[in-house]
């Protein structure tokens, strides 16, 4: 089978089984007095949702390529984990990535889980991240959300980006 064939939407199989695993592994282990995605919508928002893209002053985020790839999960449980790949090829030239390699292959690429809990008065939900690619201190990333038809869209609190995923039915 060809790297190509076991491919879903330009990410790879294997790293949506890495951040299902993940999901799966979190879902008993809830923050203290979460509340789960489902006070984001009367109909509940755990699920997963498919990346659409990402905007910055109304203008698609630089560096991600024409075409990024991402998912994000939420679990009734308050489980979550986020991935967004840049739509590009990673090359090695052996069987190992060389440091240079590596390094361009997590340039912009985002990954990470945790749990998270909704504070719907102020219409936010913060991610608490357990762990991350991103180099540096596990901070919680707090995002304003709102629904549109069956999109939502997360904008990091302070910041004019917006983030925009599509449910996956």
């Amino acid at each position: 089978m060809t790297r190509q064939a076991v491919r879903t939407h330009g990410v790879g199989v294997r790293n949506v089984a890495l951040l299902a695993l993940a999901v799966l592994m979190l879902g008993g282990r809830v923050t203290p007095g979460a509340k789960p995605c489902k006070a984001m919508s009367p109909n509940g928002s755990w699920g997963v949702w498919r990346y659409v893209g990402t905007q910055i002053d109304g203008k698609p985020r630089p560096n991600r390529g024409a075409n990024p790839k991402g998912f994000i999960f939420y679990t009734e449980s308050g489980a979550m984990a986020a991935q967004i790949a840049p739509d590009r090829d990673n090359k090695m030239a052996g069987h190992e990535p060389t440091p240079d390699e590596a390094k361009a292959a997590l340039a912009d690429y985002v990954s990470y889980f945790g749990t998270y809990t909704v504070d719907a008065r102020a219409g936010t939900v913060t991610h608490h991240r357990q762990a991350s690619v991103q180099p540096g201190p596990l901070t919680d990333y707090v995002r304003s959300y709102e629904f549109t038809g069956d999109r939502l869209i997360l904008r990091p609190v302070g910041t004019t980006q917006e983030v925009v995923w599509k449910r996956i039915k």
